[in-house]
């Protein structure tokens, strides 16, 4: 049978996936990733990868992220715990370098998974970005049952609401119209995060693109780096989110965000021509 390769992935139920295009380029629009990403007549994914070759000399590939939607996006940090497990056994090393277009991530073998180091938050209003000047602390968004959000960039934007107990909130009735707030002009990732201690949090994240997901790793740093930042939180947390558990660590001493977690591997196919170009299987 005919076909286009891949790898299904997964972080804590958050799945991909992986296309290698780094020996022979592989172009994939929106219009393909959406069938490829569609649970009943696709593959079925929260984000399709496709690697390309580096520009950047120190690394071993380039990874390009399309949201479920087809909508493009610089960052996803379960994505790359993923493709750096991939990298990591390909060339028997515990240490993999991945080019984004949200710069280079450099990501090591760890114990319970793999340990990426995201590099610093942007917390600056340009930064995320927003459509105007306000305090990224508080941001002027409310929806039913909660309000005030921080908002911070891991390379994609991010908002995250404190609330009491996060089970109450209907995140799928609420969360798109969140994402596509003015307030943001690429749209957002809505996070709702419950403090359980000020190293633990139950948080869940509403992805633009994707909607609701088991697990979101940037999200994770994103309400972390908001947490501290509102003193809600210390520089090391545990995130428990509806897949599993990641850890966040917010270094004071470089401004770095590193995130670790378990990846896993579910299976391999072709992906049939008929959802790359439209026709038939």
């Amino acid at each position: 049978m005919d076909g286009l390769p891949f790898i299904k992935m997964h972080g804590l139920g958050n799945d991909f996936v992986i296309v290698d295009g780094r020996d022979s380029a592989v172009t994939i629009g929106p219009d393909a990733a959406r069938r490829i990403a569609d649970r009943r007549t696709g593959v079925g994914c929260d984000q399709l990868i496709v690697l390309g070759a580096p520009s950047n000399a120190d690394a071993q590939a380039f990874m390009a992220i399309r949201n479920a939607d087809g909508g493009a996006s610089a960052a996803c940090g379960n994505a790359t715990r993923c493709v750096a497990a991939l990298l990591m056994n390909e060339n028997g090393t515990d240490q993999a370098v991945i080019e984004t277009d949200a710069g280079i991530l450099v990501a090591e073998g760890a114990a319970d998974g793999v340990t990426v180091d995201m590099g610093p938050p942007g917390t600056d209003w340009r930064d995320i970005p927003l459509a105007r000047d306000v305090d990224t602390l508080e941001l002027p968004l409310e929806a039913a049952g909660v309000a005030g959000p921080a908002a911070c960039s891991m390379g994609n934007p991010h908002a995250t609401f404190f609330v009491d107990d996060v089970e109450t909130i209907d995140i799928p009735a609420i969360g798109p119209g969140l994402e596509h707030d003015p307030l943001f002009p690429e749209r957002a990732n809505i996070g709702f995060a419950q403090v359980l201690a000020p190293d633990r949090i139950r948080l869940r994240v509403w992805e633009r693109g994707a909607g609701l997901t088991a697990a979101c790793a940037t999200g994770s740093c994103a309400a972390v780096v908001n947490g501290v930042r509102r003193k809600l939180l210390g520089r090391e947390v545990t995130c428990l989110l509806d897949g599993g558990e990641l850890t966040v660590s917010w270094r004071d001493m470089d401004n770095h965000v590193f995130m670790t977690g378990p990846v896993a591997v579910a299976f391999s196919g072709l992906i049939a021509p008929g959802l790359l170009n439209g026709g038939p299987p």
